[in-house]
């Protein structure tokens, strides 16, 4: 249980599970590995950036930006607010309650939301890669 204040909290972390806590951060775990991030509530732009094997668990995630050139990045029951650009250039498996703002090139996997406001496939990766599922289109 953690409230932490402050800017690329975790950077090249490796092997962390973070349960129950609030992170007001940008750039929070960069360059990371293995990690495991359940019940938070976490705000700051660009989310997770180079890192691998995260999974987030039932969390509250408000980030611009966020969440891009990941690897196996894992999304179980988590809301995104104000999260746009989401996804850029990452393999991921996202079952996200309610909407996301946007999302741009994901490289892989599968991304299930009730609506996504904007999806941006511009060719810079290969869109048959990525199963994106919506209940309604926002």
């Amino acid at each position: 249980n953690l409230s932490l204040f402050g800017d690329y909290c975790f950077d090249g972390c490796r092997n962390v599970t973070i349960k129950n806590s609030k992170l007001l951060s940008k750039d929070a775990f960069w360059n990371c590995e293995n990690i495991v991030v359940e019940d938070c509530f976490i705000a700051g732009e660009y989310f997770g950036w180079n890192s691998k094997n995260v999974t987030l668990r039932n969390c509250k995630i408000e980030s611009l930006q966020g969440f891009c050139y990941m690897q196996n990045l894992r999304l179980q029951d988590c809301e995104l607010i104000n999260t746009t650009l989401a996804f850029e250039y990452s393999d991921v498996r996202a079952e996200v309650k309610g909407v996301i703002d946007s999302v741009k090139n994901p490289s892989s996997g599968l991304i299930r939301a009730a609506s996504i406001g904007e999806l941006i496939l511009d060719g810079a990766t290969d869109a048959s890669k990525t199963e994106i599922i919506t209940e309604l289109r926002a």
